[in-house]
């Protein structure tokens, strides 16, 4: 989708120099990725502490079976 937004310089300076993306479409392009990813998150974390999980970890960090 192509569109025009006012971004400020000084902000996407520093993420172009903190990242290795080389274009400023790449940089808004991943922070939009970022944010949808954290934002997917919000969902799950209602759920701590309220799920009833059953297994051994130690067992299934060293084991090499496929679930």
């Amino acid at each position: 989708m192509r569109t025009n937004i006012d971004i400020d310089d000084d902000l996407m300076e520093k993420a172009l120099k903190m990242s290795d993306l080389k274009t400023k479409k790449d940089v808004v392009n991943e922070a939009l990725k970022l944010f949808v990813r954290i934002e997917s998150q919000k969902d799950i974390i209602k759920f701590r502490g309220k799920l009833k999980w059953e297994g051994d970890l130690d067992d299934m960090r060293t084991s090499k079976h496929v679930s």
